[in-house]
């Protein structure tokens, strides 16, 4: 286990946010979904994609509570703009689990 500074978890932007919008992302490599999501007034909705295809689906997703990591910058994924990363844990056979909070959080909140 590689250790770091408090002041380098710091530098890591985990935000509250709420999906608003899933499509399916044919062009992906493996399965995907776009997912757009609301990360409150100050950052705004953010859009990725994310292999989360195992245990949901897109219509389950929409309204659920996540945490994403918004100040990674973008990336091309299959010539989608990811602007944020969507955390999760990987279950038994490799397939992401999302990280929620419980209770609901109001949208932009910071992990800390």
């Amino acid at each position: 286990m590689a250790m770091i500074t408090y002041d380098e978890f710091e530098r890591v932007d985990l935000r509250s946010g709420t999906i608003i919008k899933v499509e399916e992302f044919p062009r992906a490599k493996k399965p995907a979904y776009k997912i757009w999501a609301d990360f409150g007034a100050e950052i705004g909705v953010l859009q990725t994609s994310a292999q989360v295809t195992a245990h949901y689906a897109p219509q389950s997703l929409v309204g659920r509570l996540v945490v994403g990591c918004v100040n990674l910058g973008e990336k091309n994924i299959a010539g989608f703009v990811s602007q944020f990363l969507l955390v999760g844990f990987p279950d038994e056979n490799g397939n992401i689990c999302l990280v929620t909070a419980d209770p609901k959080v109001p949208n932009g909140k910071k992990l800390c």
